[in-house]
């Protein structure tokens, strides 16, 4: 019986192991991503820059500089709302983790505590046979 008990406990550092290989995998990604999009972004506006010295009096390329201006913007907005999304998933996954832990914990008392039962209906049943004897 006592090796019922221990395995959910040996499975805990395995589950806290998994978290942790997700969570630093997650942050090496989008460390990745936006050091990608950072570089993207600025060889784009040092291209666009040349071709602005070029012709700076042109409406059109005025309008087109302030669309990839507000491109930039909108994927720096995306770039923290995935930032935010990885956050919340961390938390999640902790709660989860500790949700699971005090559930581990519940069981191991329920089951003593039926042991324990198990143990006192034992003895009153061993007290009955000795009064009746």
């Amino acid at each position: 019986m006592v090796s019922q008990f221990q395995n959910p406990r040996q499975q805990q550092p395995q589950n806290q192991q998994l978290i942790q290989q997700v969570t630093q995998l997650t942050q090496t990604i989008n460390a990745r991503k936006a050091v990608l999009i950072a570089e993207m972004t600025k060889d784009y506006m040092e291209e666009e820059q040349k071709i602005m010295g070029e012709y700076s009096g042109d409406p059109l390329i005025k309008l087109k500089a302030r669309e990839v201006d507000l491109r930039a913007m909108e994927n720096e907005r995306k770039k923290e709302a995935d930032q935010a999304k990885v956050e919340n998933d961390r938390a999640k996954l902790m709660q989860a983790a500790d949700i699971a832990d005090e559930k581990l914990d519940q069981n191991e008392k329920l089951a003593k505590l039926r042991a324990g039962v198990s143990l006192a209906k034992t003895g009153v049943d061993q007290a009955k046979v000795m009064i009746d004897d």
